[in-house]
């Protein structure tokens, strides 16, 4: 038999929920997380951003903000930095001290920063998830409607194996693939203007077509990017800057998928 149909529940207020997983860590997962709510944020829409990776939450240093979240009677009251509204272990747990917990405390915390926040109304709520298929990504697929989900790799050999895995977990919980995207893609070199496929090349479009998912486009291995979020200033923030056409495309084409994903999901090719 194939596999059953989760009870999924929506969160209030929020119209579209799209989650960012991978495969293994170190393939830019937040960073493509980031700099897509900000792309949908200047796009027009009311967006949020659920930093769901426990472990090593990132978003509040590439989003420059760090402060503990308020209360509003029972309601946790998310942050807010360039128009998107931000939660994140990372506010509760900040600094170097790790999260020593194991999952059915994981899956508490992250159903109370989902479920308590005052989100308000949102067109879209990003999760940005932790790598692999352990349990907080498979209890969240599984406990919330998601209306899609990006899976980031890079071109190398290691990154599209683990990435395939992620697909696959997706598809047996029943959510929608927009797609999977390239990141590291290539790196343009200063001097010459040569690409240098520094990961391989091809492998991420290869492996989307295989699968029979969407390929959502290459992104490059860019220093400008690396900058913006190490210093809380991400690319898609900054007023008419060239590094962040990608993501804004990027963003742009997650918006057409999402509106067609419940209806016309592809049919996904699961692989051992």
């Amino acid at each position: 038999m194939g596999p059953q149909a989760p009870p999924q529940t929506p969160v209030a207020g929020v119209k579209k929920i799209i989650a960012v997983g991978s495969g293994k860590g170190g393939v830019g997962k937040t960073t493509v997380s980031v700099n897509l709510a900000l792309g949908l944020a200047q796009l027009g829409k009311k967006v949020g951003l659920l930093d769901a990776d426990v472990y090593g939450p990132n978003v509040p240093l590439m989003m420059g903000i760090s402060e503990p979240p308020r209360a509003h009677g029972d309601r946790i009251q998310p942050l807010e930095k360039y128009n998107v509204k931000l939660m994140s272990m990372g506010f509760i747990n900040p600094g170097d001290k790790p999260l020593v917990w194991r999952g059915p405390m994981l899956h508490s915390a992250i159903q109370q920063l989902l479920r308590n926040v005052d989100w308000g109304e949102l067109d879209y709520l990003i999760i940005d998830l932790p790598p692999g298929t352990g349990d907080v990504a498979l209890s969240l697929a599984q406990t919330t409607a998601i209306a899609g989900a990006i899976v980031v790799t890079t071109p190398s050999g290691v990154s599209l194996e683990d990435a395939r895995k992620a697909v696959n977990m997706f598809h047996q919980v029943r959510i929608p693939l927009l797609g999977l995207i390239e990141n590291m893609s290539f790196l343009i070199a200063p001097q010459s203007g040569e690409r240098i496929d520094v990961f391989g090349q091809g492998g991420g479009k290869r492996t989307a077509e295989k699968m029979n998912v969407p390929f959502l486009g290459e992104l490059a291995l860019d220093p400008e990017v690396r900058i913006g979020g190490d210093t809380g200033r991400p690319v898609t923030a900054r007023d008419s800057d060239p590094h962040a056409a990608p993501f804004m495309d990027l963003a742009r084409r997650v918006e057409q998928l999402s509106s067609e994903a419940r209806t016309a999901a592809p049919s996904i090719t699961i692989e051992d």
